[in-house]
């Protein structure tokens, strides 16, 4: 992509920043973000009457007119890996992936290769065409490395933007299955009696509370009643395992998106994951009512039994609704096989 400039007037009633005035009034098919605009005007690739304006925080009057010099993406510097990846559909702006359990999302300190994103590198290198000033794909949200399931990529700025746009006003669907100790009930007073939590029409569970980091320990979240950022999960049970039941498949919802939501909303309600090793609770499923057998695989499950099984999105560039399914992977289907299907076959 060659070196492009274009010409922005400002419109009428503008906000008052010169990055917030530019982030609204560059034409949508151009695709810069604000962040991208601020990174640009520091650069000095934003000008006004021939002069360079450095200054993101710059006021802006309507009629004002800037020039815009945006550079040739570059090369990005995250290694390529030729890693196979279970694509679940593709065209020129995006990718959806169908990930699996020990697969690290992007690269970071302990994880630089091997990730999803190192993947895709090679997978799209002929395709990308810039997300925000680099030839790289566009993560607009992550998923654990041990939680399998669906996850959208942008190939472009465009893309990147309107997707990123999508996820910030809570409009994507994403559906989650997940195996939980014991069983979810609108009955139980212990829930009614949990601030946040409550139960909709058809026997919905709604956790709403703000989750941040843990006071103690700063690999985990918890649940805060101060700071924090607001979430909100919902939960319906699908089946019950055990007579009596004592775990359950859960279809989840999420309303937003924080770091481990479903794993520390159900472990706040004394519902958390099987196989769960930061959030799950230590002590096993009984034997008299799931069997020794069910209640053994329980135990030495290696993950948390979570997978975002639906993904839906509005296509950011062409539009129309997409929506995306993945069954279960064969672990969890051999977990919610090995309960009983009958109190004699415990």
């Amino acid at each position: 992509m060659p070196l492009s400039r274009l010409t922005v007037e400002v419109a009428a009633d503008p906000p008052p920043r010169l990055d917030r005035a530019l982030a609204r009034d560059v034409p949508e098919k151009v695709a810069l973000s604000r962040s991208r605009l601020v990174r640009l005007i520091a650069n000095g690739g934003v000008s006004r009457n021939g002069i360079p304006v450095v200054d993101p925080n710059a006021r802006v009057v309507a009629g004002d007119v800037f020039e815009i010099v945006v550079p040739e993406a570059v090369e990005s510097d995250i290694v390529p890996e030729d890693i196979p990846l279970d694509v679940v559909f593709e065209d020129a702006d995006l990718i959806v992936v169908n990930k699996p359990a020990g697969m690290v999302v992007h690269p970071a300190p302990g994880n630089p290769s091997g990730t999803l994103v190192n993947a895709l590198m090679a997978h799209c290198a002929s395709v990308l065409s810039g997300v925000g000033g680099e030839k790289r794909p566009g993560i607009v949200h992550r998923i654990d490395r041990d939680t399998t399931g669906l996850l959208v990529a942008a190939k472009s700025d465009r893309a990147h933007r309107g997707l990123a746009a999508q996820f910030e006003n809570h409009s994507v669907e994403r559906v989650y299955s997940a195996v939980c100790n014991d069983v979810p009930d609108a009955a139980d007073p212990r829930l009614r009696g949990l601030r946040g939590v409550d139960f909709e029409a058809g026997g919905i569970l709604r956790i709403a509370t703000r989750l941040g980091r843990h006071r103690t320990d700063r690999q985990r979240q918890a649940v805060r009643t101060e700071g924090g950022r607001h979430a909100v999960t919902r939960a319906r049970v699908v089946r019950k395992f055990g007579f009596p039941p004592a775990a359950a498949l859960l279809e989840c919802w999420l309303e937003t998106g924080r770091t481990h939501q479903i794993r520390v909303h159900l472990a706040h309600v004394g519902h958390g994951l099987i196989g769960d090793p930061i959030y799950g609770r230590r002590r096993g499923l009984p034997f008299g009512s799931v069997g020794g057998a069910a209640a053994g695989f329980a135990a030495k499950f290696p993950r948390q039994a979570l997978h975002a099984r639906g993904l839906g999105f509005i296509h950011p560039v062409r539009g129309g609704f997409l929506r995306f399914d993945a069954p279960v992977p064969r672990d969890m289907e051999a977990l919610i096989g090995a309960f009983p299907d009958s109190p004699e076959d415990i």
